[in-house]
């Protein structure tokens, strides 16, 4: 019943053909719909009217129907008789044990249960895009978050098998439950966790290496192809091979690859991808090719003959001579001192004379800032034709070309104490990062390129007061999210969800931090994102690819 009702449904909001008549319809399904499918089309509704923000990834999720929420992977929300019927031998031999009243009254399985435990040296793995951790193990549990294919983390027994997972519920640290099943195995050696040995790095910059397609976009191999098959999907590519490593130790590049040249046994077979990963249909060696400009985030690099094969986070092979290696922005903003404040400038041009001031009094130029530079100034101005700041390292530097970012003479409610808050400029193009009154990080966004236009009508970047909900190590955007550089981005890294499906994230598919740009998410160098991402609430756990906390965020303020 529940079913017809969910398709019915569907059908009739695709035949809508604008999206005013798809709200007006949406609006007399809801006078239909009782209980969850009803809220459901509520949230519908309210998508619909901000279908030009970045928000394809919240939009999809919504969109996805009026289902009930997904169970983790492995774990089912009911069980039904037929599947109980269909036990396999080893089940039969090994019935999941009913939980003693003795441990429902210890706490264990519940949300009391949340303090870190002494690690004993058990571990579970995750072998999904997303293996979601919970709350409890009980009917009602929500989610701290997830863990991403090939993260081990300290598992605690003893492991409570229930209807909402036959395959049984382990405490993980610090905090939460993990069903193992179709998401999670204690076994170590499973191909999903082998293949993600190597986990993304937090901190510095770039959690992984990343290319960006080219006008001929690369195969996705399953397994790494020998050469005829090469020969078979591709036809030639020799020529292109060696102009693509010859470009390679043109821009001194090669040191970005760590190439292996041995296979590991693991590896030399036909991959399993995650589960959650879409699963296209797959020829005899690969599936497909990748959507022109893709971006992709790469595990490992492999030299097979004369060419060079990355292996992404999706589990693909792809020829790196179809990419362009992506050469991370060395811009970054700058870190204040407990004893420093604002303002902070930032230079325009390619280059901005630096002078030092004689004991006459008279300036000489004794270098140059390149652009985009982070200049700290102490607020002291000198007027000898035109304005010179003098800078905290003891220079002068003429005000003209310069991004100033100056002190604020009015605070917002929330900058409190010692709380930590985000000020972004839309204008400006800039964020300054606080703990109540006082700066401790500043550097230049790339917002919505509709400035400050309405955002249910134009690219723009909502204002207000927000804030951050969920954090990612990295996820995957695509579609209206910066469409205009790319159809699918994966793995943007350093995500801060803060409104709907607004963000705060690292970019590596441009450099032009301090000009508009994106579709209405925040755009930040790799390193302004990486630190961004560590300073803010709520932590994402050692070992955790992600975080939700709808309650504690770090409060984002966003204003012209």
């Amino acid at each position: 019943m529940y079913s017809r009702r969910r398709e019915a449904v569907r059908s009739t909001m695709i035949r809508a053909k604008s999206r005013a008549e798809l709200r007006t319809t949406i609006r007399k399904l809801r006078c239909r719909c009782r209980g969850s499918l009803g809220s459901v089309l509520g949230a519908v509704e309210m998508f619909a009217r901000v279908l030009s923000s970045c928000v394809l990834g919240a939009l999809v999720f919504v969109i996805g129907g009026c289902d009930e929420a997904a169970p983790p992977p492995g774990a089912d929300a009911t069980q039904s008789k037929a599947a109980v019927a269909v036990a396999t031998a080893e089940s039969l031999a090994h019935p999941p044990a009913k939980n003693p009243p003795e441990q429902a009254a210890s706490g264990l399985g519940t949300a009391v249960d949340n303090l870190p435990f002494q690690a004993t040296g058990d571990k579970l793995a995750s072998i999904a895009w997303r293996t979601w951790v919970y709350t409890d193990t009980g009917p009602k549990r929500t989610r701290f978050g997830y863990l991403r294919a090939g993260a081990v983390v300290d598992r605690r027994g003893p492991v409570i098998h229930n209807d909402g997972c036959a395959g049984g519920w382990y405490r993980v640290n610090p905090r939460g439950f993990v069903c193992i099943g179709h998401g999670a195995t204690t076994d170590l050696q499973h191909p999903v966790v082998l293949a993600h040995g190597r986990r993304a790095e937090r901190g510095q910059g770039l959690p992984y290496l990343y290319a960006l397609s080219r006008s001929r976009p690369p195969h996705l191999y399953f397994k790494l192809p020998s050469e005829a098959n090469m020969k078979q999907v591709e036809g030639g590519f020799r020529s292109n091979a060696r102009r693509w490593l010859g470009w390679l130790h043109a821009h001194d590049l090669q040191d970005m690859l760590d190439v292996q040249t041995e296979l590991p046994d693991h590896l030399n077979r036909p991959l399993t991808k995650p589960y959650g990963v879409k699963k296209p249909l797959r020829f005899a060696t690969h599936a497909g090719k990748a959507s022109p400009d893709s971006g992709f985030a790469i595990l490992s690099t492999y030299k097979k003959g004369e060419r060079f094969f990355g292996l992404t986070t999706e589990l693909d092979w792809i020829a790196l001579d179809r990419t362009r290696l992506v050469e991370p922005s060395s811009f970054h903003g700058v870190a204040l001192d407990a004893d420093e404040s604002l303002p902070v400038a930032f230079v325009k041009n390619h280059s901005h004379p630096k002078y030092k001031r004689s004991e006459d009094g008279q300036l000489h130029a004794v270098g140059a800032y390149a652009m985009r530079e982070g200049i700290k100034l102490t607020g002291e101005v000198m007027r000898v034709a035109g304005t010179f700041w003098e800078t905290r390292d003891g220079h002068w530097v003429p005000q003209h070309g310069l991004r100033m970012v100056k002190a604020r003479t009015k605070f917002p409610s929330v900058a409190t104490g010692t709380r930590k808050w985000i000020d972004v400029s839309i204008r400006r193009q800039t964020l300054v990062a606080y703990r109540g009154e006082h700066p401790t990080y500043v550097t230049l966004i790339s917002s919505g390129r509709g400035l400050l236009g309405d955002p249910e009508k134009v690219p723009s970047t909502i204002l207000g007061t927000f804030m951050i909900h969920s954090k990612h190590v990295s996820s995957t955007m695509d579609g209206a999210d910066d469409k205009s550089d790319s159809f699918n981005l994966r793995d943007v890294p350093f995500v801060q969800y803060f409104h709907k499906g607004y963000a705060l994230h690292g970019t590596y598919w441009h450099d032009d931090f301090g000009r508009v740009r994106s579709h209405g998410c925040i755009n930040l160098s790799p390193v302004d994102a990486a630190w961004l991402f560590e300073w803010t609430d709520p932590n994402v756990f050692p070992d955790w690819h992600s975080t939700l906390n709808k309650e504690r965020g770090t409060v984002v303020h966003i204003h012209p």
